[in-house]
């Protein structure tokens, strides 16, 4: 980044069009900053890098600051990171219509801000479900990490981290993916997806044809529905849609139809039950499994 007087620095306050809480914690990838109630994050815009801090000074107040080396590059930042952060959805008619749900309204009255984690940008999301395809979550995040480190960009200034753009990890050889512990085939399937959006092929982003970029994403071997499902989700702000093949979800979605803690369905069933919840199914199935750990921290059964 430049220096600090080469830059353009953007200041935004948003009123949240909802409840609202801003996370405390960075994530587990490396690439989002949290410390002393403030999330800061480098993002990069047409190939521009742009530092963005959050804060959440009242209830109904959060303040974006965004630097670059242009006014558009920064209001192009503090946008990816409204959208990631979810502060501008109107949730009102979810929980107006499921406030006395019996699976879901208890956790929709406790925590009305709860909401699915989301990416500035929608290529992260891509390239972080594949990485994630079934494999432990701390190991995912391990992988993440280290592509973050080996391959990512990183600020001198201070010191965040971004991914790899599309182009640099569409250059990779999969060797260099396997050495930090991604399995062959993901390697090959997470290169094969940033050659498609590198060269225009597949366009991912919030705005863009969603259905043809998932049908052009699907023949890519090893690219299935979970994976489509949590771009939907964690990239492209779909809250109809429920990754139906995690298997959280299988497993809620098994007990809460038989009441065997050991049950699993499959994902058509996971879809099945959740739809009855359109065209809010994904955040109901988000506070379905929230509901569901607290019942069970409380030793009380599951709702069916």
């Amino acid at each position: 980044m430049p220096a600090a007087d080469a830059l353009v620095e953007l200041d935004v306050e948003v009123a949240p069009r909802w409840a609202f809480r801003l996370q405390s914690h960075g994530g587990r990838d490396g690439v989002l900053r949290a410390r002393d109630g403030v999330l800061e994050r480098l993002l990069h815009v047409e190939g521009a890098p742009v530092w963005i801090s959050v804060r959440q000074l009242r209830r109904d107040l959060v303040v974006f600051v965004a630097r670059s080396r242009s006014r558009d590059a920064a209001g192009e930042g503090i946008a990816r990171m409204r959208f990631a952060l979810g502060v501008d959805d109107d949730l009102r008619p979810f929980y107006e219509r499921f406030r006395t749900d019996p699976l879901i309204g208890a956790s929709l009255r406790r925590e009305p801000w709860l909401r699915p984690a989301r990416r500035p940008d929608p290529f992260e999301a891509l390239a972080w479900a594949i990485c994630e395809q079934l494999i432990e979550s701390d190991r995912a995040a391990a992988i993440e990490r280290r592509i973050v480190i080996s391959f990512g960009r990183r600020c001198r200034c201070c010191g965040l981290r971004d991914l790899p753009s599309p182009p640099a990890l569409a250059a990779l050889a999969p060797a260099e993916l396997c050495a930090v512990d991604l399995a062959a085939g993901r390697a090959l399937a997470l290169i094969r997806a940033a050659r498609e959006v590198a060269r225009g092929r597949v366009d991912v982003d919030p705005a863009g044809d969603h259905e043809r970029a998932w049908r052009r994403l699907r023949t890519i071997r090893g690219i299935g529905s979970w994976t489509i499902d949590s771009l939907a989700q964690a990239g492209q702000g779909h809250h109809d849609v429920v990754p139906a093949g995690d298997l959280a979800y299988r497993k809620l979605v098994g007990r809460l139809q038989t009441g065997d803690p050991r049950a699993r369905v499959e994902e058509a069933e996971v879809r099945e039950y959740f739809s009855r919840y359109d065209p809010w199914a994904g955040m109901a199935a988000l506070h379905a499994l929230r509901a569901a750990f607290t019942r069970a921290a409380r030793g009380l059964p599951l709702a069916a």
